[in-house]
């Protein structure tokens, strides 16, 4: 067997065996094949496919190509979250709380932002003391004790995953489900966890851009899992627009917070993301119905138990429970309706290319954070306005923040008649 042969029988679009993509992966990890082979490989993949074996058993091979994290000493079902990435995403830091006030267990491991997607790492380093990093027994313990702990991804988890996700993108074979797929479910298995809620953004802030393309990434995810033993649930949310008010990093957290601390007043969309994703996490965990389950989520909402999670959750990783709403900056500038009408459309991906200009987003992994950057959306879609009106806040350090602004009014769309915003849950399989 060589690499060689699998790429030419690739190419020819035949499956490949187990073995041979055991083979592949182990070599690839260990620098024995080279990269221009396996781009070779990637992009037959994009081209063709693969099956469900094929799939299950690449990803089955990128978790075993490193370390695989034992949560066994953690009592009780252990169910993680994860979302493919969108704008003003803060749904983490809501619904672990949430479930860890429940008495289920959240042992998560998160990763950073980068383009206009912001990561869940980097809002909670925005807090001040937060330790991002402890060790294994530490991070055991404290969901232990404490039914919670958020870290970022380290050690030596799918390395395979890594070296093939930096190949990907710079070979034009990002755009591949079962690709995608593994790379996603890949982390998730090998972090432990016995279940696993996926949210699935679709819309034009996100990388799915329509619901037949996030169904069958969301269909080919839960095939993973049924495979490798794991329950698994997909939630498919609305992504043309922002989740909640706030994008950056400072700014989520005290979304967060807020909405914690009165979830009634909170922005629907989030509202029902929340809802959504905490009640599917704890149905899978316990066995409960969907209406037993949403019942569990809003009790703790109501009764302050969501919110003292997560000021425990806080002071429990180091950091200061009362730090968590953004400091002023040097700029903040409030962005005018140009018209009257009603906001038809505020559109995701604009907002997050402002907030990413302004600091609170990264373009390379070595670019440095700025904490209290971002934007505060203040008029919503389905609202009228008036000429003049405030649409949002822009937060910001730089002195340079005229093309942020720009694209903040490009993205809000005003109309003469009222329309009616898209619903937040697309589906769930």
């Amino acid at each position: 067997m060589n690499m060689l042969e699998l790429i030419d029988k690739k190419k020819r679009n035949n499956s490949l065996t187990e073995e041979e993509i055991q083979y592949m992966i182990a070599k690839y990890t260990n620098d024995e094949v080279p990269d221009y082979q396996m781009s070779s490989m990637l992009m037959a993949i994009l081209i063709h496919g693969m099956d469900e074996n094929e799939t299950a058993w690449l990803t089955k091979a990128m978790v075993e190509s490193g370390d695989v994290i034992d949560l066994t000493s953690i009592e009780g079902f252990k169910v993680d979250k994860h979302s493919t990435g969108g704008i003003g995403d803060k749904v983490s830091l809501l619904v672990a709380p949430i479930l860890a006030s429940l008495n289920i267990p959240i042992a998560k491991m998160s990763g950073r932002g980068l383009g206009i997607t912001g990561g869940t790492v980097d809002k909670l380093e925005s807090i001040d003391g937060f330790h991002v990093e402890l060790e294994a027994d530490e991070f055991i313990k404290q969901v232990n004790e404490h039914k919670i702990a958020i870290v970022g991804q380290s050690g030596n988890l799918t390395p395979a995953d890594k070296k093939l996700y930096a190949l990907r993108d710079v070979t034009g074979t990002v755009d591949s489900i079962p690709l995608i797929a593994s790379s996603i479910m890949s982390k998730k298995i090998a972090s432990g966890a016995d279940g696993i809620v996926l949210d699935v953004k679709c819309g034009k802030g996100a990388f799915m851009k329509d619901l037949e393309h996030a169904s069958e990434l969301a269909e080919t995810m839960i095939q993973i899992g049924e495979s490798l033993g794991r329950k698994v649930a997909v939630v498919i949310t609305d992504m043309n627009q922002p989740l909640g008010h706030n994008i950056g990093n400072k700014l989520e957290v005290a979304e967060a917070h807020d909405f914690l601390s009165n979830y009634k007043e909170s922005e629907q969309g989030l509202l029902d993301v929340t809802i959504a994703i905490s009640s599917k996490m704890y149905q899978l965990a316990t066995g409960a119905s969907d209406e037993a389950s949403e019942q569990k989520v809003l009790e703790v909402l109501s009764n302050g138990a969501a919110l003292a999670k997560f000021k425990e959750f806080i002071t429990a990783q180091g950091g200061d429970a009362s730090d968590v709403h953004a400091k002023t900056t040097k700029h903040e500038i409030e962005v005018k309706a140009g018209q009257d009408g009603y906001i038809s459309l505020i559109d995701a991906e604009l907002i997050g290319k402002a907030s990413l200009l302004v600091g609170a987003g990264r373009l390379t992994k070595a670019d440095v954070l700025d904490f209290d950057a971002g934007v505060k959306l203040v008029a919503l879609t389905g609202q009228p306005i008036k000429k003049g009106d405030t649409l949002a806040v822009l937060y910001s350090n730089k002195d340079a923040v005229d093309e942020s602004i720009r694209l903040i009014e490009e993205a809000y769309s005003i109309k003469d008649a009222k329309s009616v915003k898209n619903k937040s849950i697309l589906k769930i399989m």
